[in-house]
């Protein structure tokens, strides 16, 4: 059975989809990195890196599909093989892990209502306003009024300050963004905003045809028992976001 302080998806998803988050709980990683740090290119120990993953091993069909994370568009299809350097990850076969990590960008899991087909995508700012979650629900070849999407734990809209440059690129896509910016009146935050990762990963998905949206809420930052955070602590580890099709 797997820790019970990981977080399983509240979504309607079919019995064929298997899909959950860790938290920071449950590894062997030290001081910054403790302890479920997932990554392998954050400074943690190799050595409590690869005991971490075998532990997360012990609760999936197979070693997770692993990406190379660059804050961009690509998308990793498992059945097509090739680089995997991307930022999502789609699927139709049975048994093979769709991953990606996070610590304070979104993680949004996806799966269509037939249960044929499964993603995982890694939505920071960057990736998210260039168009990574449209590119994930391109990939998955089918109508997108007939997928689900789950809003995993991200830093949140009171935590998560950007400057004038974020807020511009978003509404150079889409004026709509604009809902999703509240100015920062702290003292010396002029010109700096609070954005709200989940309304504009919602309102991207929705531009894709996604009607159905579940998840969202839980803040990385605000929750230090529970998640990591690069933009509190720094040196920090990663959660990974999984998600697959079971054997039939």
């Amino acid at each position: 059975m797997r820790p019970s302080s990981w977080l399983v998806p509240d979504w309607p998803a079919p019995a064929s989809v298997r899909a959950f988050v860790t938290t920071r709980a449950g590894g062997v990683s030290r001081g910054a990195y403790a302890s479920m740090n997932l990554a392998d290119h954050v400074g943690d120990d190799p050595r409590n890196v690869a005991e971490n993953r075998a532990r997360l091993r012990a609760f999936l069909p197979a070693e997770p599909h692993w990406l190379r994370q660059v804050h961009g568009t690509g998308v990793y299809r498992v059945e097509g093989g090739g680089p995997r350097e991307a930022d999502a990850c789609v699927c139709r076969t049975p048994a093979e892990v769709c991953v990606v990590l996070t610590a304070d960008c979104l993680p949004v899991l996806l799966c269509d209502r037939a249960g044929q087909v499964v993603a995982a995508a890694h939505a920071g700012w960057r990736g998210l306003c260039q168009g990574v979650l449209e590119r994930t629900v391109m990939a998955m070849e089918t109508d997108p009024a007939a997928l689900l999407a789950w809003l995993g734990p991200a830093i949140g809209p009171q935590a998560f300050q950007v400057g004038e440059e974020v807020r511009a690129a978003f509404l150079a896509h889409d004026p709509a963004a604009a809902a999703a910016f509240v100015p920062d009146e702290a003292a010396g935050h002029r010109g700096r905003w609070r954005a709200d990762l989940y309304q504009l990963a919602r309102q991207r998905l929705a531009r894709a045809g996604v009607q159905a949206v579940y998840g969202g809420g839980r803040c990385t930052f605000s929750e230090p028992a529970h998640f990591f955070s690069y933009r509190r602590d720094g040196a920090t580890g990663r959660m990974a976001s999984l998600v697959w099709l079971e054997r039939r």
